[in-house]
C-alpha cells in the first residue's frame, strides 16, 4: 500500500484511512455529511496526491495527444486545460483525464490513480512520434482546495489573482513561498476552487500554510467519501463506476468531448455509432419511493424486466433525496421516464432527471 507525502498528517488528524487505487487514503474525518457541507458552503481540502501526472514534450507532443484523446487539444492555448478521454480500440474508454497546455510543445496530462500504469502503457504504445514522455506521478503531490470561499481563503498565499481565474485555466507561479506551483481552477465538486500541484518535498509545508491561511474561513480537511457525494450531485463520471473499458463516451453523455473533426483512436467507429444512435445512455435519476440506490443494483422497467444497472448512487446530503446514475435503454433515457431500482428484491420507483442534480 502506497502512502502520499501527507498520509502521516491524515493519520495524526484521526482520519479513517482506507485502501484506494493502491494508496492509503483518508475516506473521512468528522463525517461525510459535515464534510460535504463544508465544501458546498465554505472551503475544504482534499489530498488527491494519488492522481497521476505525465509530462509530454517535443514538436509532436500535440500530435500524440490528438491521436490518443477524444477532445480537440489544438484548441488549447497556454494556461488552458481541457477535459478529455482516452478511447480504446473496442468502443470503450481507457481513462478520462485533463490535458494542460503549459506552452507550445509542452503538456501535462492528469490521469486517475487506478489507471496510471495502464494509461502510461497505452499512450507510450502510440508514441511513434518521438515525443519525450515523463511519468512524474511519484514526484508530485496534489491538493484540491474546493468551495466558494477557496479563492478568498488562499489569496494571501499567492500573487496569482485567484478570484478572476477562469474555469479550466491555470497558472504556474509562487504559492506559499514555493516556486513553480501549478495553480489550476479545476475540481471535482461543482463548488469552485483550485487544484494545486507541487513537489512532494514541499507537501507538508504547503499543507500547513494552506490551513494557516484558511483558519479564519473555517477550512477543514475533507475525505474521499465526501468527494464522491459532491461529484455525484454534479453528475460527474467516476472511472470504474460510470465509465470503463466497455462504455463508449457517447453512451456516457461525453459527446461534448468527442470531436470528429480530427482522427483519433477508434474515431471512425465512434462516429458511426453517433450517426446510428446509441442503444443505451447514462442517465441521472431520483428515487420517488424510499430507498437508496447503490453501485451494481439492477434497474428495471415497469414490467420488472432488468434493463440496466446503477453505476453510482447515494443519499444526496445537499438535496436530502436519494440520487443515482446508471445505464438504461435510450427509450427510457428522457427526463421523467419511470424506472425502478431493485433493492433487496423489491422494485422501488425512481424517475430519470436531467443532470446536474445540484444546481447552484
Amino acid at each position: 500500500m502506497k502512502n502520499t507525502a501527507l498520509t502521516h498528517i491524515h493519520e495524526n488528524l484521526g482520519a479513517k484511512m482506507v485502501p484506494f487505487a493502491g494508496y492509503n487514503m483518508p475516506v473521512q474525518y468528522e463525517g461525510v455529511n459535515a464534510e460535504h457541507e463544508i465544501v458546498r458552503n465554505g472551503v475544504g481540502v482534499f489530498d488527491v496526491s494519488h492522481m497521476g501526472e505525465f509530462f509530454l514534450k517535443g514538436e509532436n507532443a500535440l500530435a500524440l495527444i490528438q491521436k490518443v484523446t477524444s477532445n480537440d487539444a489544438s484548441k488549447l492555448v497556454d494556461g488552458k486545460a481541457q477535459y478529455s478521454c482516452l478511447p480504446n480500440n473496442d468502443g470503450g474508454i481507457v481513462d478520462d483525464l485533463i490535458v494542460y497546455k503549459i506552452a507550445d510543445n509542452h503538456y501535462m496530462l492528469v490521469v486517475n490513480a487506478s489507471n496510471i500504469e495502464k494509461d502510461w502503457n497505452w499512450i507510450s504504445s502510440h508514441n511513434d512520434l518521438g515525443v519525450e514522455m515523463t511519468n512524474a506521478s511519484e514526484a508530485y503531490s496534489l491538493l484540491a482546495i474546493q468551495g466558494p470561499k477557496a479563492a478568498e481563503a488562499m489569496q494571501s498565499l499567492t500573487n496569482i489573482d485567484l478570484a478572476n481565474m477562469g474555469y479550466y485555466t491555470f497558472q504556474i507561479g509562487d504559492f506559499a513561498g514555493k516556486q513553480d506551483v501549478i495553480v489550476s481552477a479545476t475540481g471535482y465538486t461543482g463548488s469552485g476552487g483550485f487544484e494545486i500541484y507541487f513537489k512532494n518535498e514541499d507537501a507538508e509545508y504547503i499543507w500547513n500554510k494552506v490551513f494557516e491561511a484558511g483558519a479564519s474561513f473555517n477550512i477543514k480537511p475533507i475525505g474521499l467519501a465526501a468527494r464522491d457525494t459532491l461529484r455525484l450531485e454534479m453528475g460527474f463520471c467516476l472511472y470504474g463506476n460510470d465509465i470503463n473499458d466497455t462504455t463508449s463516451p457517447l453512451e456516457a453523455g461525453l459527446g461534448w468531448i468527442t470531436k470528429f473533426d480530427k482522427d483519433f483512436t477508434n474515431s471512425a467507429n465512434l462516429k458511426q455509432q453517433k450517426e446510428a444512435g446509441v442503444s443505451r445512455k447514462l442517465v441521472g435519476f431520483e428515487m420517488v419511493e424510499r430507498g437508496i440506490p447503490r453501485h451494481d443494483y439492477e434497474i428495471c422497467d415497469a414490467n420488472g424486466n432488468v434493463v440496466g444497472i446503477v453505476t453510482s448512487g447515494t443519499q444526496s446530503p445537499t438535496l436530502g433525496i436519494a440520487i443515482g446514475m446508471g445505464y438504461v435503454p435510450s427509450a427510457l433515457a428522457t427526463p421523467d421516464s419511470e424506472i425502478y431500482i431493485r433493492i433487496r428484491n423489491k422494485d422501488i420507483k425512481a424517475k430519470v432527471v436531467k443532470m446536474p442534480f445540484y444546481k447552484k
